[in-house]
């Protein structure tokens, strides 16, 4: 539908009684509102730059998943054929079954999913009471608690790992899941502070008056938390959630920290990817005949089972994770 205002614009060019400097002056007019835009309606010139922003942000983001994939399909003929940038000969599925082999997905997947789930529930529990109580009491020293927390984020965890690990190692929870559970049933695990802050952001958001109405009704503190805080924090809890779900499946440094030592048989996705190489010279070794050697395309397949799991889950999460990023007022990495 053309631009109202431009169609009036052309109609009184046309009119013949208009003298040069007016005609002029309309067809400035029109112009800028062809590329400027005109009563909110954004112009052609302003568009192609939104446009093109966003294309050249979403390639950047989109570029290293694509090279992943499409090299993932390529057979070593492909790799070596120098003709063959974007588009296979054929689709080689044959590298995700040797990677689905190397990595041995599923005890992998089942470590990784313990390593995942349950520190990020306690993690979301924890973070969730805390802000809770943060944002609704009032106790003696509760700013310098506060400060302590914020502080305690701002201290690199490298400086507390070597510490951790030799406490760990006395009370005996390295290689084995408590070595996560624990900190983040005690508020210490990945990141907790970010997600007590969003907690007690958002409680401290939410109108007294509806704890007040409760309270006269007789309704404990507990009661309030559950029946009011909760259900209205919804948006907090999927974004806590998902992020820290996000970083406990990616973290490698704590699991390659507590979970490589002989008396222990939980391994997860991201520590078999990184002795790919090594499994797969163990897997498929070199014969007589010739080397077995690695090859691209079946680094890219282990590089995508190993994030497979989480584009599963944001794909049939994104809504929700988008409405609770914009109900929370938060920015993700």
């Amino acid at each position: 539908m053309a631009d109202k205002g431009a169609t009036t614009v052309l109609r009184v060019i046309q009119n013949q009684d208009l003298d040069v400097k007016q005609k002029l002056r309309l067809i400035r007019l029109r112009a800028e509102h062809f590329f400027f835009g005109f009563n909110d309606r954004k112009g052609f010139l302003l568009k192609f730059v939104i446009y093109t922003l966003l294309l050249g942000i979403g390639f950047v983001y989109l570029y290293p998943m694509l090279y992943m994939f499409i090299t993932s399909m390529k057979s070593l003929s492909d790799l070596l054929d120098m003709a063959i940038n974007w588009i296979p000969s054929s689709v080689y599925l044959d590298n995700y079954n040797q990677a689905y082999q190397v990595m041995n997905i599923r005890p992998a997947l089942i470590g990784s999913m313990q390593i995942a789930l349950f520190p990020t529930v306690l993690q979301v529990i924890v973070a969730s009471l805390v802000g809770y109580g943060f944002a609704r009491f009032e106790f003696p020293l509760k700013k310098l608690w506060f400060a302590l927390m914020i502080f305690s984020f701002i201290i690199p965890p490298q400086i507390l790992m070597m510490p951790k690990y030799r406490l760990f190692s006395e009370i005996g929870l390295t290689g084995s899941l408590s070595a996560f559970t624990i900190p983040a049933a005690l508020g210490q695990g990945i990141n907790s502070t970010i997600f007590i802050l969003i907690f007690y952001q958002f409680f401290k958001q939410t109108p007294t008056s509806l704890y007040e109405a409760a309270e006269v009704d007789g309704a404990s503190q507990f009661t309030s938390f559950f029946k009011i805080a909760i259900p209205m924090a919804v948006p907090a809890f999927i974004v806590a959630f998902l992020f820290s779900f996000v970083w406990y499946w990616n973290e490698t440094y704590l699991t390659s920290l507590f979970l490589t030592s002989s008396s222990t048989d939980i391994t997860t996705i991201l520590l078999q990817l990184q002795s790919f190489e090594q499994n797969y010279e163990a897997l498929y070794p070199s014969t007589e005949a010739g080397p077995n050697r690695i090859n691209e395309g079946i680094k890219m397949a282990g590089t995508m089972l190993s994030i497979l799991p989480l584009l599963i889950t944001y794909f049939f999460l994104q809504r929700y994770f988008v409405e609770s990023v914009d109900n929370t007022g938060i920015t993700g990495e």
